[in-house]
């Protein structure tokens, strides 16, 4: 397929290469240049694409460049969003062209690496269908989940869980190493039963070590916070956990912490406690 993709970052880059090496033709557009074959524009990246794509970061930028892509782009093409924002904003998206898939992903910097990312889908099952050669070269899990926005509310989910786990991690961690144990062989325990996650077989060395370089900022996981609280009231359902999550994540950024990884809540929960951790 001819692939206009726009947003080649953290992301979206490896996303794309992995399409080129499926065998598609992809022309990309970023603001900021990329060692990617790339266009002037949006409206040269998408102006003969079969398929166009984006991974932007938020609402803004997403709904900054989709006028682009209307006015230039082949009326029978599709439109795919990977990006993780509001499903009101996906769904008025869909009312604006015939074909379109909300798809946001899950698996941060390194699933995106592997090609293994995890997709959740909404739109109908016809441009799913179509769409299972892109999803098959960028990922390992895809699902259509329902109509337009429904892959939106998905990704709240998601991410609600995650960012829920990492706080029960880091409390986790501060408990044992409040009460002078093992902290790694306990880790090593959790990993092993019922409380196992990807979460700590991924995560549990670098949150030990206090290394958290970025997989996904803490700056990114506070929007999708919010997303997650307004798909609560969109769905008028109470999600206290969330709630709870959101403020954590919340006095991280606000803290400074905003462009390390989401691990590092492990610095929110040490504070609350004022262990001798938080000075080292």
């Amino acid at each position: 397929m001819r692939i206009g993709f726009i947003g080649l970052g953290i992301m979206g880059l490896p996303m794309a290469e992995h399409l080129v090496k499926a065998g598609h033709e992809v022309v990309g557009y970023d603001v900021v240049e990329r060692p990617f074959p790339t266009a002037a524009s949006v409206a040269e990246a998408v102006r003969e694409a079969d398929v166009v794509i984006t991974m932007l970061p938020a609402d803004p930028q997403v709904e900054a460049v989709f006028p682009e892509i209307t006015a230039n782009t082949p009326q029978d093409a599709l439109y795919i969003d990977f990006s993780t924002i509001t499903p009101q904003t996906s769904r008025r998206l869909a009312a604006q062209w015939k074909r379109t898939l909300d798809a946001p992903v899950s698996g941060g910097e390194k699933g995106a690496i592997d090609g293994v990312l995890s997709i959740m889908v909404g739109g109908s099952e016809a441009d799913f269908e179509a769409a299972k050669p892109i999803f098959e070269a960028v990922g390992r899990t895809f699902k259509l989940v329902g109509g337009p926005g429904s892959g939106q509310f998905v990704k709240a989910a998601n991410q609600l869980v995650v960012g829920g786990t990492y706080a029960l991690v880091a409390e986790a961690i501060v408990l044992m190493e409040a009460a002078g144990v093992d902290a790694a062989a306990g880790l090593d325990v959790l990993a092993g039963g019922l409380a196992a996650s990807r979460i700590l077989d991924l995560k549990r060395e670098s949150m030990l070590a206090r290394s958290f370089q970025p997989g996904f900022r803490i700056d990114l996981h506070h929007k999708d916070m919010g997303i997650i609280l307004d798909a609560a009231r969109t769905a008028e359902v109470a999600l206290p956990m969330s709630a709870l999550t959101a403020q954590l994540v919340a006095a991280a950024r606000a803290q400074g912490h905003g462009s390390l990884d989401h691990s590092a809540l492990l610095l929110v929960i040490e504070g609350l406690s004022a262990n001798e951790r938080v000075s080292r």
